[in-house]
C-alpha cells in the first residue's frame, strides 16, 4: 500500500493504492501558505479519518509543479508519515522518451499524465488537462513526448474577464442553454465554454492535421474537464483520476523487478 501525492497549482490530489484498488482521491488547495506541521497533520489526519492505517503505507510518490511549497512539504511528509518519498524528476524510471528542447523543462504532471495515457489506452496519443492551465501534450506510437501546447485554463480565463472589467461580475462556469445570450452573465457564459470547447476542438484538429494522424486518440483529465468532454466528439476519453493512475504506474517501474 503506497500514498500518491499530485501537488498541482490549485489543488493537491491525494491517493492511496492497495493493489489494484485506489481509496480517494482526497483534494487540498494549494494556495494558501501552510508549515510543515500543517501539511503533515493535515494529510495524517485526512488518512487517518478515511480509515487509512498509516504505519502500513510502505512508500510515498508525489509529482509537483510548485517547488515553493515543496520544502515545507517534504518535511511533513517525513515528520508525520515516517516515509522518505519518490520524487517524480530527473532519474525517475518512466519509459517515455522526452524529446523537448529541454527535458527538464516538461512538468512533472505532463510526464505522469503521459505515461498514464499510452499506458492505458495506447498510442499516439493527444493528452488535455484542464487544470489551472489547459495542456496538450502529444506522445507517439513510439512512447516518444513531441510535443507540448499549453493555454491559460477557463478559470483563469473567467477570473481574468470578471477582475479586468469594472462592470462584469464574477460568474460560475456553465453552460448555457444557448450561445445567443441575452444577459450579462449568460453571455460570459456563453463566450467561455462555447469558446472553450472552439478552443479545445481546433487545437486538437491541428494537432492531428500537422501529425498526419488523423485517428489519434483523445484522452483527458482535469477539473473543469467534465464541462467540456459532453460537448465536444474530439476527446475519445475523460479519465479523471489519469494523474494518480499514473503515479501508480510509475511506482510499479521504479520499486518493482
Amino acid at each position: 500500500m503506497f500514498l500518491a501525492i499530485d501537488v498541482g497549482n490549485t489543488n493537491i490530489t491525494i491517493g492511496v493504492w492497495k493493489g489494484k484498488t485506489l481509496y480517494g482521491p482526497w483534494r487540498m488547495t494549494t494556495q494558501q501558505p501552510r508549515t510543515s506541521d500543517e501539511y503533515g497533520s493535515f494529510i495524517k489526519n485526512l488518512l487517518v479519518i478515511n480509515g487509512i492505517d498509516t504505519d502500513k503505507l510502505e512508500d510515498i510518490i508525489i509529482s509537483s509543479v510548485v517547488p515553493n511549497i515543496m520544502h515545507s512539504f517534504m518535511n511533513a511528509v517525513e515528520k508525520y508519515l515516517h516515509k522518505s518519498p519518490i520524487i517524480i524528476g530527473p532519474g525517475t524510471k518512466t519509459g517515455l522518451d522526452i524529446k523537448a528542447e529541454n527535458p527538464k523543462e516538461v512538468g512533472a504532471d505532463r510526464i505522469v499524465d503521459a505515461v498514464a495515457a499510452f499506458e492505458i489506452y495506447g498510442g499516439p496519443v493527444i493528452i488535455i488537462d484542464f487544470g489551472t492551465a489547459t495542456t496538450y501534450d502529444v506522445v507517439t506510437a513510439n512512447f516518444e513526448f513531441v510535443a507540448a501546447i499549453t493555454s491559460p485554463g477557463i478559470q483563469i480565463s473567467a477570473d481574468a474577464l470578471w477582475s479586468r472589467s469594472a462592470q462584469l461580475p464574477n460568474i460560475a462556469i456553465i453552460k448555457p442553454k444557448t450561445i445567443l445570450a441575452r444577459n450579462t452573465i449568460t453571455s460570459m457564459q456563453a463566450g467561455l465554454v462555447y469558446g472553450y470547447i472552439g478552443q479545445v476542438e481546433y487545437i486538437v484538429n491541428k494537432i492531428k492535421e500537422e501529425m498526419g494522424l488523423p485517428h489519434m486518440k483523445v484522452v483527458a483529465t482535469g477539473g473543469l474537464g467534465n464541462i467540456i468532454f459532453p460537448e465536444t466528439n474530439v476527446i475519445d476519453e475523460f479519465d479523471v483520476l489519469l494523474t494518480l493512475k499514473g503515479l501508480k504506474i510509475i511506482y510499479e517501474k521504479n520499486c518493482k523487478g
